[in-house]
C-alpha cells in the first residue's frame, strides 16, 4: 500500500516539475528549421512560421516569475522591460512604469547627493585656501611621532597646489 502511494506522490511531484516547461514557442526559422524557447521568437518573424505558443496564462506566469528576479532600477530589469513586448495588461505595465520611475528616482537621488558632497568639498577648499594664503603660520600633526609641526614655505605651497586642484575639479 505504501509503494503505490509514494509513486503516485513521484509522479505527481514530477508533472509539477514539468508544468511550467509547457510555456514554450515553437517556430520555423529563416533558415528553415524549427526553433524551440520559453521566449517569444524575434521580431519579423511571420505568424505562419509560428507553429506553436504558450497559453496566455502561461505568458503571464513567466512573465511575472522573471519581473522579481531582477532588482528595481537594475540593468537587467531595464533591458527586460525595453526589450519585451507591450503587454494589455494594466498591472503589468503599471509595475514595469512604477519600477522605470522608482530606477529614475534613485539616479536623480545619487546625483543631488553626489552634487552635495562636492559643494562641500568646495567651499572647504576655499577655506582652506583662504587661511593658506593669508599668511599665518599652520602646524600640521606628524602621523609617526604625533607632534605638531610648522609648515615651511615648501609644504605650503605644495598645500596651496592641491587645494587649487580640489578646488578646480570640485568647484563648477
Amino acid at each position: 500500500m505504501v509503494r503505490p502511494l509514494v509513486a503516485l506522490f513521484a509522479v505527481l511531484a514530477a508533472s509539477l516539475i514539468a508544468l511550467p516547461a509547457e510555456a514554450q514557442w515553437k517556430w520555423r526559422d529563416k533558415g528553415g528549421h524549427v526553433q524551440y524557447s520559453d521566449l517569444p521568437p524575434p521580431p519579423g518573424t511571420p505568424d505562419g512560421d509560428i507553429l506553436a505558443r504558450p497559453s496566455a496564462t502561461m505568458r503571464r506566469a513567466a512573465m511575472t516569475s522573471v519581473t522579481p528576479a531582477a532588482a528595481p532600477g537594475s540593468a537587467a530589469l531595464a533591458a527586460a522591460s525595453a526589450s519585451a513586448p507591450r503587454s494589455a495588461d494594466p498591472e503589468l505595465e503599471a509595475k514595469r512604469k512604477k519600477a522605470e520611475s522608482d530606477a529614475a528616482a534613485k539616479v536623480k537621488a545619487d546625483q543631488e547627493k553626489v552634487a552635495a558632497l562636492k559643494a562641500d568639498n568646495c567651499s572647504r577648499a576655499r577655506a582652506q585656501l583662504t587661511t593658506l594664503q593669508s599668511g599665518i603660520r599652520l602646524a600640521q600633526t606628524n602621523a609617526k611621532t604625533g607632534e605638531r609641526e610648522f609648515l615651511d614655505d615648501k609644504q605650503r605651497s605644495d598645500e596651496t597646489r592641491r587645494v587649487q586642484d580640489v578646488i578646480a575639479s570640485d568647484c563648477k
